[in-house]
């Protein structure tokens, strides 16, 4: 019985949620303040996951698992550029305001967790593109990728409401973020026409319906911040703690 309670607790240590939350989820992250917006948030999730993976690889010709992969995987290094130039941007205009020497703490503990989960992403995608080439290899590859898929989606929960704890920054930078990285991800096909087989009308519903849909939520959170909490995007963090 002890043998089996300490294989039991081994297991809960490793599994990909409990090492995800670990990881993702450290204490200097500040707690929810809003708990209708921390309940949107999950659809901010979902309309996520279709902007990366994008409906009409489904609805046109089929499921096709690369094309899957390469999506999040191009998504995941949208997340490595776009978070830290929007970051940089708003650092501009805040320093008009009042100084930023004191935000390079937190800054400094986003760019860790983001480095972290794009590490986590890459490593994890591209060994599901290349586990089933690998022969016999697969056998021992081929749980290590599946366990590395549920870690990143994990993560990518945990990491929804604070956008790798850029809350702690400022409150408005998550919903910001995430309708950058919404939009940057989805904007290409259109401007390629790479619509995968779909017509025009339907190509634009699908590809710009995820973006949408996150953008609406983002402005929502935004909203209610500046309107209960008295946040504001433009205004220096420290005048607009919560």
């Amino acid at each position: 019985m002890t043998l089996i309670r300490l294989q039991r607790r081994h297991g809960r240590r490793v599994a990909p949620k409990d090492v995800a939350e670990r990881l993702f989820q450290p204490p200097w992250i500040p707690v929810p303040v809003d708990p209708f917006i921390e309940g949107l948030k999950r659809f901010r999730v979902i309309a996520g996951l279709v902007t990366a993976v994008g409906v009409y690889t489904v609805v046109a010709g089929g499921f096709d698992f690369e094309e899957v992969i390469e999506n999040l995987l191009t998504a995941t290094l949208v997340l490595l550029f776009i978070t830290p130039l929007s970051v940089g941007v708003l650092l501009l205009i805040w320093r008009r305001s009042a100084p930023i020497g004191t935000l390079r703490q937190p800054l400094l503990r986003s760019l860790r967790l983001l480095l972290y989960f794009v590490g986590s992403a890459v490593g994890s995608f591209t060994l599901l593109l290349f586990a089933p080439r690998t022969g016999m290899f697969i056998l021992l590859l081929g749980p290590v990728a599946l366990w590395g898929l549920a870690f990143v989606a994990c993560a990518a929960v945990r990491l929804n409401a604070n956008f790798f704890g850029t809350a702690a920054v400022h409150r408005c930078l998550p919903p910001v973020l995430a309708a950058v990285t919404a939009w940057l991800t989805a904007v290409p096909d259109l401007v390629t026409g790479d619509l995968h087989g779909l017509g025009l009308t339907m190509g634009v519903v699908f590809i710009l319906g995820a973006p949408v849909t996150v953008t609406a939520l983002s402005l929502l959170e935004m909203h209610r911040l500046r309107r209960h909490l008295g946040v504001r995007l433009l205004g220096h963090p420290l005048a607009s703690r919560a």
